[in-house]
């Protein structure tokens, strides 16, 4: 795996990419940024996202208070009330590595702060 310069190197970082290598898999010959995207640059969708997202829960104490899995995932499956609630969400975001290592510093999942919404 190649990390771009100046990528973090401090525990929380190598834990989390430990986690996402486990969880998602992690291109070989793919630059690693800040940057990168997990449902888009990394193709994680589906029960592998909520998997990721449990983990990250449990393994970091993240408290993920208005996370809403839809704003970056499509829904697992076909369910009809699921469908329901998620119409009107329009696009996916890219949820990217830099969100997830700051969610861990903070312990919090905070979308506004994450994805720079003012």
């Amino acid at each position: 795996m190649n990390l771009a310069p100046n990528f973090p190197d401090d525990h929380a970082m190598q834990l989390l990419m430990q986690l996402l290598h486990e969880e998602i898999g992690l291109p070989e010959r793919k630059t690693i940024s800040l940057n990168t995207s997990i449902n888009f640059d990394l193709g994680c969708e589906g029960a592998d996202a909520r998997h990721l997202m449990e983990a990250l829960e449990e393994q970091f104490a993240i408290d993920f208070v208005d996370y809403d899995a839809y704003r970056y995932f499509q829904p697992e499956g076909f369910d009809v009330f699921l469908k329901r609630r998620a119409r009107g969400r329009g696009d996916k975001v890219p949820l990217t590595i830099e969100m997830l290592y700051q969610a861990i510093k903070a312990q919090r999942w905070d979308t506004r702060k994450l994805e720079g919404i003012d």
